[in-house]
Order: C-alpha cells, then sequence, then structure tokens
C-alpha cells in the first residue's frame, strides 16, 4: 500500500522558517515526480512546487519562488520543503503528491494525483 506521511508542519511567526519532510512508503520514489501542494482555509487546494524525478528540474508556483525549496533525497525515500520568510498567507494545510506513472514531467501540475493526509502550517503575523 502506497503512503505519503507529511511531518514538520506548526506555528510559526511571520519571517520564520520550517522544513517540512515527506516519507514515501510501499513506493520507490526514484523514478517518479514529487511535489508539495497547499490548501488554506476556505480554499481550492493549490500547487507549491515540484521536483522532477532525477531532481534536476523544480517548479514552483509564484506565491512561493525565491522562498521555498523543494528537495529530494532518494536514497531515503524522501521530500522535503524548506519554506523560509513566511507569510500570514502562506498558512494552510500542506500536502505531499506524486504521479501514478513513472518518468512524468513537472511543467502540469495536474500529473500529481495521489496525495498524503498533509501536515497544518500556522504563520501568526
Amino acid at each position: 500500500q502506497v503512503q505519503l506521511v507529511e511531518s514538520g508542519g506548526g506555528l510559526v511567526q511571520a519571517g520564520g522558517s520550517l522544513r517540512l519532510s515527506c516519507t514515501a512508503s510501499g513506493l520507490t520514489i526514484n523514478t517518479y515526480p514529487m511535489a508539495w501542494f497547499r490548501q488554506a482555509p476556505g480554499r481550492e487546494r493549490e500547487f507549491a512546487a515540484a521536483i522532477s524525478w532525477g531532481g534536476s528540474a523544480t517548479r514552483y508556483a509564484d506565491s512561493v519562488k525565491g522562498r521555498f525549496t523543494i528537495s529530494r533525497d532518494n536514497a531515503k525515500n524522501m521530500v522535503y520543503l524548506q519554506m523560509n520568510s513566511l507569510k500570514p498567507e502562506d498558512t494552510a494545510d500542506y500536502y505531499c503528491a506524486t504521479a501514478r506513472s513513472r518518468y512524468l514531467g513537472i511543467s502540469n501540475p495536474t500529473v500529481f494525483d495521489f496525495w498524503g493526509q498533509g501536515t497544518p502550517v500556522t504563520v501568526s503575523s
């Protein structure tokens, strides 16, 4: 059974940093693209960041570009999201995601169709 389990969320003041982790089980991620999505209260889930299966390419939403960094450690079967200069509008549940097919590119966020349960991030002003 494939599972993605997020951790590292919490409460932080504006301007602070958090590092989210995603641990995959039942799946060897080294041939799958990975991503982070987020869903703020009362809003639809939105794309935040993605990394190619080989790790050479990344893609970010404009709202997080320059502040968030996605990375992966295929040997540990883990994906990370380093979030710096956090703003109150970054408050959301953050979800790790992957695609059901291998070797897909990351130019279209709709390839990601399997998510974890999420971890909450709250940024206070």
